[in-house]
C-alpha cells in the first residue's frame, strides 16, 4: 500500500514592513497612508498609527518589483519578478486581471493621464503597452538592448519615452508603433529620467555626477505648450522628425559620486537618490526667481570688485542650469534609502516632506525645513517596530506553542503564534541561538559576543547577562529534565548550566528570580558549532568545526561515538523522540541519517542546492524538515529515506526553522527578514503524485519560459511584436477552443446524417441543458481571459480557423457578442 503524508500549508507571513526591491506609493497623496511592497504582497500602512489597513496577496513564488497607481486610485498595478502584472481594485481589494507578457522581472509601470493604458518595462528589454479597459496587451516595443529603467507617457502627444541600461533614451510614436528618435548623448547606463516644467524638459541620471537636461519641443501647431525660447535651435542639425523633438540644453552637477537610483519631481522640487543612499533635493526656480537670483549675484560681484563700477557697466551674467536647479539639502537616514517619494506638504511653503523606504525593513517620513539657517531635517513619522531591522538568525517555539521568539542582531521579538502580532521587543546583543526557559516566563539568549542573556517576558527587562564563552555562543540545548542546559561556543568549550533561583533586590524584594550557574565544562579540540541532547538524556552530541559529530554519555561525559563523513562542517542536527536516529545537516548540501546504537550511517542524501542551515524532526515521528540557503524547506521521511515535498515561499536564505511541540506548526526565518508559518492540514501527499507534479512544472518552465522568439510565417523581424506570450493557460485555452469546435463539427455532421431526429446528439450538450453547439462554442470563447485570447487563437489549426470564421459570420448576423467576435475575426484575418 502507498504511504501517504499530511501536507503542511502556508498560513501566514509576518515581520515584514516593506521590502526594498520596488518603489513606494502615497495613497491618494495622503502623507500618512503608504502603499509599500512586502515580498510577494503589497501592504497599505497608516504610518502615523502604525497599523496595516489592507493587504494585496500575491503569488508566493514571485516578489513585487514595481508599483504604479491610476490617478484616481481606483487601480494599483503591481509588477512581479516572474514578469506578470496584476491589476488590483482598491475599492474591492481584489485582483481579477493578470497580464502575462514579459519573461523576467518588471522594472517599471506607468499609467497614462486617462488611466486607460498602462506601459510596462522589464529586464527582458521589452516595453509592452496594455489596454487596461479591455484587459489585454496592445503591442510590444523591441529596440532596447538591456533592462528598461523608466517609461513615461507624454500628456500632449501620443508618445512614450523609455530609458534603458543600454545608455539609450528612445521616443516611440504610438500611432505608427515605431521608434522615431533615439537620444545618444550618454556615456553610461541611463538609470532614470524625469519630466519637469509641464513636460517641456527632460532630466536624465546616469552613472556619473552629471544630471543632463534636454528641452522638448512639441511639433503639433495647435499645442499651446509649444515653447521656442531658444532661437539658436533652428541652426542645430536635428530636424523635427516626429511629434516631439528634443535638444540638449546642458548639465548640472550633483554632490554624490555614485550612480543615480531614482529621480522624482514635484511642483517645485527635484529629488535625486544615489547609490550611496544620499537623497539630494533641488529647488526648481521659475523665471522671476532666476532673475532676482542673478541680480543678487551681480550685486555681490559689484561689491567685491575693487573699483566699484556702476551696475550699468557691469557685464550681464549668463543664466546657467545651476541657477535654475538650486541644491537645497542632502537627506540621509540610519540605513540605505532604496526608494523615496516627495509628499505634498500641507504646512508651510519652506518645508518638504519626503517618504523614505529603507533597506532595513522600515519606512519613515522626514521633514526638511529649508526656510531657516542651518536647514533643519527631522523624522516626523516612522514605522519599524513590527519587524526586525536585520537578518533573523534564530527562531523558537514556547513549550505550549502559543508564542514564537525570533532573534536578530539588534533585538529579540516575541510573537503571538495565532494572531502573528508582536507582543514584546527585548533589546539584546547579536542573537545566534535561544530557547524559552521552563515555564515560558523567561527566555535564554546566546549572543555573538559570547554572552548568555536572561530576559523576563512579563516586564521585558534583562534579568542577567553573563560572559559564558570568550567567543560566539553558537548553540544551546535545554536538558530533557528541564533542570539546566548546555551551551557550545567558538572557544572550543561545552558548558553545562543549572537553573537556580536567586534573590535580587533590583528585580523584586518579595520573590526570587531565575539565574544560572556553571557546573561542568567539557573541553573540545575544535570550535563547537552545535549541541544536542537525546530526549532520554542518556547521550548528547557535539558538532565540531572539523566536520565530525562526537557523541558522549551525559552522566560521565565519556566518549561514545564519532560520526564522520561530511566534507564540510555540520551546521545543524536533531535526535528523534525515541533517541534512535540522529540527523545531521551540513554546508556540503548533504543530510546524513545515523543510528545512535552503533553510529552507523543509514543514508546520505544530497538534499539542497546550497548549505543546509537547519534541520528538525517532527516530535513523535521519524519525519523531519530541512531548511537551506537555497530558499527552500524540504520535508523528508527518515525511515524510508524519501524526499516528500518542497515548501517554497522565502525570497532569501533560510537561517532557522522550528517545529511546535505538538508537531502541527512549522515556523521559518529568513534573510528577507520575514517569518513564515506552515500548518499541518488534512490534505494527503503521495510521493508519486508530487514527483509527477514537479516533472510537469519543470516541463512547463522549460517549454514556455524559453527566451527564443516565435517565428510567424510572413512576418519580418521588426521593433513591434505581439504583447502576449505563450503560457500554460493560453495553451489550455487553445485546447478548449479546438475541443468545442470539434464537438460543433460532429454535431453538424450528425444533424445532416439524421435530419429527422431532434438534437443535440453530444452528451456534453445534453448535460448543459440541450444547448445549441453554436452557443456552446461562444460560451467557451467568453470564458477565456481577455489577455489570453489572442495567444490562444494563434495556436488554432487552419481547418479549425475556417470553421471558426463560418461560425463568426452566423454570430454577427444574429448580433451575439459583437465586440468579442469582431475582435477574434480581425485578429485571425490579420
Amino acid at each position: 500500500m502507498t504511504k501517504s503524508y499530511l501536507r503542511y500549508q502556508p498560513t501566514g507571513v509576518f515581520g515584514v514592513i516593506a521590502s526594498s526591491n520596488a518603489n513606494v506609493l502615497s495613497y491618494h497623496d495622503k502623507s500618512n497612508i503608504v502603499v509599500a511592497p512586502a515580498l510577494e504582497n503589497v501592504y497599505v500602512w497608516d504610518i502615523r498609527l502604525g497599523r496595516k489597513i489592507a493587504t494585496y496577496h500575491g503569488d508566493q513564488n514571485a516578489e513585487v518589483t514595481a508599483l504604479a497607481n491610476s490617478s484616481n486610485w481606483v487601480q494599483i498595478a503591481v509588477g512581479y519578478s516572474d514578469g506578470t502584472i496584476k491589476l488590483w481594485n482598491t475599492k474591492e481589494g481584489s485582483s481579477k486581471v493578470t497580464l502575462s507578457g514579459h519573461k523576467s522581472a518588471i522594472t517599471v509601470l506607468k499609467y497614462d493621464k486617462t488611466n486607460t493604458r498602462l506601459v510596462s518595462g522589464s529586464k527582458d528589454t521589452n516595453v509592452i503597452l496594455w489596454d487596461v479597459v479591455n484587459e489585454t496587451g496592445m503591442f510590444r516595443l523591441k529596440g532596447h538592448k538591456d533592462s528598461i529603467t523608466q517609461c513615461y507617457f507624454l500628456d500632449n502627444a501620443n508618445v512614450i519615452i523609455t530609458s534603458s541600461k543600454d545608455t539609450m533614451v528612445k521616443f516611440w510614436e504610438l500611432d505608427t508603433q515605431h521608434c522615431y528618435h533615439t537620444m545618444v548623448g550618454h556615456r553610461s547606463e541611463v538609470w532614470d529620467f524625469v519630466l519637469v516644467s509641464n513636460q517641456t524638459r527632460i532630466i536624465t541620471g546616469c552613472g556619473d555626477s552629471q544630471l543632463r537636461v534636454w528641452d522638448l519641443t512639441y511639433n503639433n501647431n495647435n499645442n499651446p505648450m509649444q515653447v521656442e525660447s531658444n532661437p539658436q535651435r533652428n541652426t542645430e542639425k536635428e530636424a523635427p522628425t516626429g511629434p516631439v523633438t528634443c535638444h540638449y540644453k546642458g548639465s548640472f552637477m550633483r554632490q554624490s559620486k555614485d550612480r543615480v537610483i531614482t529621480l522624482l519631481s514635484g511642483d517645485k522640487i527635484l529629488g535625486c537618490l544615489a547609490a550611496d543612499a544620499q537623497l539630494e533635493l533641488f529647488k526648481i526656480r521659475n523665471d522671476q526667481e532666476i532673475k532676482s537670483h542673478i541680480k543678487r549675484r551681480m550685486k555681490r560681484i559689484a561689491k567685491k570688485s575693487k573699483d566699484s563700477a556702476p551696475s550699468s557697466e557691469m557685464p550681464l551674467l549668463e543664466q546657467t542650469l545651476e541657477d535654475e536647479y538650486y541644491r537645497i539639502y542632502s537627506v540621509r537616514a540610519d540605513a540605505k534609502i532604496r526608494s523615496f517619494l516627495l509628499l505634498p506638504d500641507e504646512v508651510v511653503n519652506n518645508s518638504i516632506k519626503v517618504l523614505l523606504l529603507l533597506n532595513n525593513n522600515s519606512l519613515e517620513i522626514q521633514q526638511v525645513n529649508h526656510g531657516v539657517k542651518p536647514i533643519e531635517c527631522k523624522v516626523i513619522n516612522s514605522l519599524h517596530v513590527l519587524g526586525h531591522r536585520t537578518v533573523i538568525r534564530s527562531v523558537t517555539f514556547s513549550s505550549d506553542g502559543r508564542y514564537i521568539a525570533s532573534g536578530a542582531s539588534e533585538n529579540v521579538k516575541i510573537w503571538n503564534s495565532s494572531s502573528h502580532q508582536c507582543i514584546r521587543t527585548l533589546n539584546s546583543g547579536y542573537v545566534l541561538c535561544m530557547f524559552f526557559a521552563p515555564g515560558d516566563r523567561q527566555i535564554i539568549v546566546g549572543t555573538r559576543s559570547g554572552e548568555i542573556q536572561i530576559f523576563d517576558l512579563a516586564s521585558g527587562l534583562m534579568l542577567e547577562s553573563m560572559q559564558a564563552h570568550s567567543k560566539n555562543v553558537w548553540s544551546m540545548c535545554l536538558n530533557p529534565d528541564k533542570n539546566g542546559f548546555i551551551s557550545g561556543g567558538a572557544d572550543q568549550n561545552v558548558h553545562f548550566w543549572e537553573f537556580e533561583l536567586v534573590s535580587d533586590e533590583k528585580f523584586s524584594t518579595s520573590s526570587k528570580r531565575l539565574s544560572i550557574s556553571l557546573i561542568r565544562t567539557l573541553q573540545m579540540s575544535e570550535d563547537v558549532l552545535f549541541v544536542k541532547y537525546s530526549p532520554d538524556q542518556r547521550l548528547f552530541a557535539v558538532a565540531l568545526l572539523d566536520c565530525t559529530v562526537k557523541v558522549f554519555y551525559s552522566d560521565t561525559l565519556k566518549f561514545f561515538l564519532s560520526l564522520y563523513g561530511h566534507k564540510l562542517p555540520v551546521l545543524s542536527m536533531d535526535i528523534s523522540s525515541d533517541s534512535t536516529l540522529i540527523v545531521t545537516a551540513s554546508s556540503d548540501k548533504n543530510i546524513k541519517l545515523w543510528g545512535l546504537d552503533f553510529g552507523d550511517c543509514h543514508k546520505s542524501i544530497f538534499a539542497h542546492d546550497d548549505s543546509i542551515t537547519s534541520v528538525q524532526f517532527i516530535p513523535g515521528t521519524h519525519l523531519f524538515f530541512s531548511g537551506s540557503k537555497d530558499q527552500a524547506i524540504k520535508y523528508w521521511d527518515g525511515d524510508k529515506f524519501e524526499y516528500i515535498t518542497t515548501m517554497k515561499g522565502h525570497h532569501g536564505e533560510i537561517w532557522s526553522i522550528a517545529v511546535s511541540p505538538d508537531g502541527n506548526t512549522l515556523i521559518s526565518s529568513s534573510h528577507d527578514r520575514s517569518l513564515r508559518m506552515w500548518e499541518r492540514s488534512d490534505q494527503l501527499v503521495f510521493i508519486e503524485e508530487e514527483r509527477e507534479l514537479e516533472r510537469e512544472a519543470l516541463f512547463e518552465e522549460s517549454t514556455y519560459n524559453t527566451p527564443q522568439e516565435r517565428i510567424i510565417p510572413g512576418e519580418s523581424s521588426t521593433e513591434v511584436a505581439m504583447a502576449s506570450r505563450t503560457t500554460v493557460e493560453t495553451v489550455k485555452s487553445a485546447e478548449r477552443i479546438i475541443e468545442t469546435l470539434e464537438i460543433y463539427e460532429d454535431e453538424i455532421t450528425q444533424r445532416e446524417s439524421f435530419p429527422n431526429e431532434e438534437g443535440p446528439f453530444n452528451q456534453i450538450l445534453k448535460a448543459l441543458g440541450n444547448i445549441k453547439p453554436e452557443a456552446y462554442v461562444l460560451n467557451t470563447l467568453k470564458k477565456i481571459k481577455s489577455s489570453e485570447l489572442e495567444e490562444a487563437l494563434l495556436v488554432l489549426p487552419f481547418a479549425k480557423v475556417l470553421t471558426f470564421v463560418k461560425l463568426a459570420s452566423d454570430w454577427i448576423k444574429s448580433e451575439q457578442e459583437l465586440e468579442l467576435v469582431c475582435r477574434c475575426l480581425i485578429f485571425l484575418l490579420k
